[in-house]
C-alpha cells in the first residue's frame, strides 16, 4: 500500500512516534523554475482539474481550522473557509464529535474545539500501524493485567476509526507475539508502582533479595522494566544511597507514600543511564 493510501482516514490518539507530514504546502511549478501557463492557455495543453478532496482530508482540514480559533466561530464562516455547504459542515462536525473530538457549540452560536488528545490514523503509515498492532499484542500478552487491558482497549479505539482498508489490515495482521517463558508472579499490584512513578512519589517496600534476606526500603521509583521473565523497578534507594534494581516478584508489600522525591524522574533516569553507561537507544 502506498503512503498516500495509508493517509486516507481519520480518527484518534497511546504511551507517545513517527508521523507523516501533514498540511505542508505543495511545490508548484514556479518553485521548480518551470514557466507557468499563461491565463489564455496554450493550444494542445490543458491544466488538469484538482483532485477532489476526500472525506478524511476534509475532516482533518476542519480540525485544523478549529484548532486555529480560540473563540467560537460560526458555522457559515467555517463552511466558507473549507469550501463546503453548511449542511456538509454540520455533518462533519457530528462525525468528529462521535470520534472523540471535543467540539462544543451549536448552529447560530458557533463552534470551538477544546484542547484534547486527538491523533488521526491518517498520520500512520502501513508499517506504523503494524508496529502498533505488534506492540499492543506484546503488552497485552506480557504486561500486567491492567496494562494489557489498556493495550487491547487502545487498539480497539484505533480500529474503530480507521478507514476500511487499513482496518482490514489491522484485523488480519500476520504479526504475532510468540509464546515466552513464564513470568514470575508478582505479589504486588504494578499499577501502584506505575502511579508512583508518574506522580514522583516515594515507595515504602518490603523486599527480599536473591538469598531471601528481608529488608524494608524507601525508594524513589523512576522506571519500570519489562523483561522476558521478570519486571524490575529502577529506583534510588535511601538505605543504600545509590541506584538499585528491585525485582517486582520479590517485593512482598508496598505502599505509595504522600512524599514526593526531591529530584525529577527524568533527571534520575538520566543519572542512572550515565552511571550504567546505557544510551537512549535502551528505551
Amino acid at each position: 500500500m502506498k503512503p498516500a493510501t495509508a493517509a486516507a482516514g481519520l480518527g484518534l490518539s497511546i504511551a507517545g512516534g513517527a508521523k507523516m507530514s501533514l498540511g505542508e504546502p505543495g511545490i508548484d511549478s514556479a518553485a521548480l523554475g518551470e514557466p507557468l501557463l499563461p491565463k489564455s492557455g496554450i493550444i494542445g495543453l490543458s491544466v488538469p482539474k484538482p483532485r477532489p478532496m476526500s472525506r478524511s482530508e476534509r475532516l482533518l482540514d476542519l480540525l485544523q481550522v478549529l484548532r486555529r480559533h480560540r473563540r467560537p466561530v460560526s458555522g457559515r464562516s467555517l463552511a466558507a473557509e473549507l469550501g463546503v455547504s453548511i449542511r456538509t459542515l454540520y455533518r462533519d462536525i457530528a462525525t468528529l464529535q462521535a470520534q472523540g473530538a471535543d467540539i462544543q457549540g451549536e448552529p447560530g452560536i458557533g463552534y470551538v474545539l477544546r484542547p484534547g488528545f486527538m491523533l488521526p490514523p491518517l498520520m500512520f503509515s502501513e508499517d506504523e500501524i503494524e508496529a502498533l498492532v505488534l506492540g499492543s499484542r506484546w503488552v497485552a500478552d506480557r504486561a500486567d493485567n491492567p496494562l494489557g487491558s489498556a493495550a487491547r482497549n487502545a487498539l480497539a479505539k484505533i480500529a474503530a476509526v480507521l478507514p476500511p482498508d487499513l482496518r482490514q489490515g489491522l484485523d488480519g495482521s500476520t504479526l504475532i507475539v510468540g509464546p515466552g517463558e513464564a513470568i514470575a508472579a508478582d505479589a504486588v499490584d504494578l499499577a501502584g508502582i506505575r502511579k508512583a512513578i508518574r506522580t514522583e512519589r516515594k515507595l515504602d517496600i518490603a523486599y527480599r533479595d536473591g538469598t531471601g534476606t528481608p529488608s524494608r526500603r524507601v525508594i524513589w521509583p523512576f522506571a519500570l522494566g519489562f523483561f522476558d521473565r521478570v519486571r524490575i523497578v529502577l529506583g534510588w534507594c535511601e538505605l543504600r544511597q545509590d541506584f538499585r534494581h528491585f525485582r517486582t516478584d520479590r517485593i512482598a508489600d508496598l505502599a505509595v507514600t504522600d512524599s514526593r522525591y526531591p529530584r525529577r524522574r527524568q533527571a534520575l533516569l538520566k543519572a542512572w543511564r550515565d552511571k550504567e553507561g546505557i544510551s537512549r537507544s535502551f528505551e
